[in-house]
């Protein structure tokens, strides 16, 4: 039986980069970059014209910012992931990317030789993130989960209200801590010893308890919750 191929459109505007992240991706058969742009006009372009399985977008390009693409993307083809690859690690960029409908976000390091197994990872419904860019995330909302905790603790909440910890299950939270750091939903069902079709409908349920429409807002949404808040990498 033939493997099928996921189309994946580029949007790079500095040409050195582009050429680096083909040739990573043209060493695997089952990937194909279909389309290509160099700035938002051309990004939009090849949004509206192709089916993509994935898009691969910077955020500095020299007509606009990446993340209206991203938008542009979801709002066109919900289905299509959305992989960050840039320069720019602050908060603001990181946040507008992952809330706008980014999966997955790398900085660029001047190595490209991941990037095949990035995109793998978010076709198997990962959620890949630099380590860097995770950590600042986590920095970022432990003083929010620490803060809600202290206030838990010497409050009595009315049993009437939902703890915003019990939104999830526990293996709801096992999951979600895995698609985080980046697990397959096969390698999630092997190392939870549970089939890819029980970790599908925990991911659908985890999906609609907190409203979001990706791995990526899922474990953004999560965090800002304090669910996975003592995540470890």
């Amino acid at each position: 039986m033939k493997c099928p191929v996921y189309q994946i459109g580029l949007v790079e505007d500095d040409p050195l980069t582009n050429d680096r992240i083909r040739a990573a991706i043209d060493k695997h058969s089952d990937l194909s970059v279909v389309a290509v742009g160099h700035n938002c006009f051309q990004g939009r372009q090849l949004i509206r014209q192709n089916k993509l399985d994935l898009l691969l977008v910077d955020l500095g390009l020299p007509d606009g910012h990446g993340c209206e693409l991203i938008r542009l993307a979801q709002s066109i083809s919900p289905a299509t992931e959305i992989m960050v690859v840039t320069i720019f690690g602050d908060e603001k960029n990181v946040l507008t990317a992952i809330e706008a409908g980014a999966t997955g976000y790398l900085l660029k390091d001047g190595d490209t030789t991941y990037i095949g197994q990035s995109i793998k990872q978010i076709i198997n419904g990962g959620s890949p993130i630099s380590a860097s860019i995770a950590r600042h995330l986590l920095k970022r909302f432990h003083p929010m989960a620490n803060k809600s905790q202290t206030v838990q603790s010497c409050t009595i909440q009315p049993c009437t209200n939902q703890s915003k910890t019990s939104l999830l299950t526990a293996r709801e939270k096992q999951v979600l801590q895995l698609v985080a750091k980046g697990f397959s939903y096969s390698e999630i069902s092997s190392s939870l010893e549970i089939s890819i079709h029980t970790v599908t409908s925990h991911i659908k349920h985890i999906y609609k308890k907190l409203r979001v429409h990706s791995g990526g807002e899922a474990v953004f949404e999560a965090m800002q919750l304090g669910l996975i808040a003592n995540f470890q990498f």
